[in-house]
């Protein structure tokens, strides 16, 4: 089920109205009243997850079980072993391996063979077992790992609530794409009971609006002209690559951060907070701003449980340089099973481990132009060329393989690459779609320092519906057949 369907519409207020006016308001005073709640979370979130097919609840489920059996045994062992932590650790292990070895197997297995067979010359007919590969799977996955490593850890005992837990690996807003929630963070809020709150509502009810304007104003209409040039590159000029290079950077920020809108403001209406997963990354000075403001849950997961274990920074600079590439080469593999998804985080280490290197990789923390309308000349520059570094990289994401890249890279050097910029303002297509673009960033910035572009403080209704409306009119315009996410497949 998208949450640009038909189906989203319907279901979303039939399973609002339910949660708060029968496992709420029905139930209040009801001795198991939060567990019945959750209970319906665990259902809505499952008929959701089912609408793809059937069979990916199997997997959701058996990963929810084992990691909230093992998150049970890794304290009992804690508490019984005679040596250190020695059976939390067995237990930690056994729920990481298993966890891997099936995200593994559905998504990386068959890729592999292929890659091996290829380099010895040998035929891989009868060896790949070409599995659909489950959606979402490598969001709950990383979520239910999160989970055992933080009670190994001794960072939140775990909890002997099924219910809750499995509300907590399946909760449906963020339950396919993101954000990769923590346990610290979401599971208690399945374990105590949630209040109304009509301005959270409304709040979440409005990034769900921006959410779908950037998904499907924005990105999808990018889509359009991105999948043509793409699909037929090599025939293309300079800048016509150079324009799809560019739109596709907008497409997939709009794609996911467009996403990441909608589940934070669903969550919103049940009384739950996600973590927020994006903060205007095209609007960094440099690579390593860029990194903390994009899929802030993915970086920040590979920060705590990877990249700091390893010893982050704070070892040798043989070992920076190690620990660097090894969690933007993950980052990369994370995205899916290809080279190109591989050599994009190669590109992306060989950016940031110069800031690294040179303590300079958290210069710019705080938002640009902060307590400004407008940037610097300075600031400018920098974000131009950060930008014009991502924009590289997403081809190297977007392409099917190392040499379509190269190529279309190739081709973006040609000599009327620079006819670009007029290209954009005097093609129809090309001029609406760039100036919904622009129109996204200027909102983008004038915000930039708010949770979403629509989180604003505007007490005349006159004022506030009007917007609501134009935003509604474009989406409806717009629209489609419901195109899928990006990030859905990964």
């Amino acid at each position: 089920m998208l949450f640009n369907s038909f189906q989203f519409a319907l279901f979303l207020p039939v399973v609002f109205l339910l949660y708060w006016f029968v496992f709420d308001y029905a139930l209040r005073g009801c001795r198991h009243q939060l567990k019945w709640q959750n209970a319906f979370v665990v259902a809505a979130s499952y008929v959701f997850y089912g609408w793809w097919d059937w069979r990916f609840l199997l997997l959701i489920a058996f990963t929810s079980m084992c990691s909230w059996w093992c998150g049970l045994r890794i304290q009992r062992g804690r508490v019984q072993a005679t040596s250190k932590d020695r059976k939390s650790k067995a237990w930690l292990i056994l729920n990481v391996v298993i966890n891997l070895l099936i995200l593994a197997v559905f998504k990386y297995y068959d890729f592999f063979v292929n890659e091996f067979c290829r380099l010895f010359h040998l035929s891989s007919e009868g060896l790949l077992i070409k599995v659909i590969l489950p959606v979402g799977i490598s969001f709950y996955t990383f979520q239910a790992l999160s989970y055992t490593i933080d009670v190994y850890r001794g960072k939140m005992e775990p909890t002997r609530d099924i219910v809750a837990f499995f509300a907590f690996i399946g909760f449906f807003p963020q339950l396919v794409a993101g954000p990769i929630e923590r346990a610290t963070n979401l599971l208690p809020q399945f374990l105590q009971k949630r209040e109304f709150s009509y301005e959270q509502a409304a709040d979440g009810m409005r990034q769900i609006l921006w959410g779908l304007f950037k998904k499907i104003v924005v990105a999808d209409t990018c889509a359009i002209y991105v999948d043509q040039v793409f699909s037929t590159y090599s025939t293309q000029t300079g800048s016509a690559l150079v324009i799809a290079a560019v739109l596709f950077t907008f497409q997939i920020y709009g794609d996911f951060s467009g996403y990441s809108d909608i589940a934070i403001g669903t969550a919103k209406l049940f009384g739950v907070r996600l973590m927020r997963n994006f903060n205007n990354p095209y609007f960094s000075r440099d690579i390593a701003e860029f990194w903390r403001r994009w899929h802030i849950s993915l970086t920040t997961w590979f920060r705590d449980y990877v990249y700091i274990p390893m010893g982050g920074s704070r070892v040798g600079t043989a070992k920076i340089i190690r620990n660097t590439f090894v969690i933007f080469l993950l980052s990369g593999l994370w995205h899916g099973a290809n080279w190109t998804f591989i050599v994009w985080g190669a590109y992306h280490a060989l950016l940031f481990l110069p800031l690294i290197l040179l303590r300079k990789n958290r210069v710019h923390t705080n938002q640009v132009a902060e307590g400004r309308l407008l940037p610097t000349w300075k600031e400018a520059l920098q974000m131009f060329v950060t930008f014009a570094f991502a924009v590289e990289g997403w081809v190297l994401f977007r392409s099917e393989t190392i040499t379509q890249s190269w190529e279309y890279l190739r081709g973006m050097a040609q000599w009327d690459s620079f006819r670009a910029c007029y290209l954009f303002f005097t093609q129809k297509e090309v001029c609406t779609t760039a100036w919904l673009c622009i129109l996204m960033l200027i909102v983008e910035w004038l915000q930039r320092d708010k949770q979403h572009g629509l989180e604003m403080n505007i007490p005349q209704w006159y004022v506030r519906y009007p917007i609501y409306l134009a935003l509604m009119a474009a989406i409806i315009y717009f629209y489609g057949d419901a195109v899928t996410f990006i990030y859905f497949q990964f």
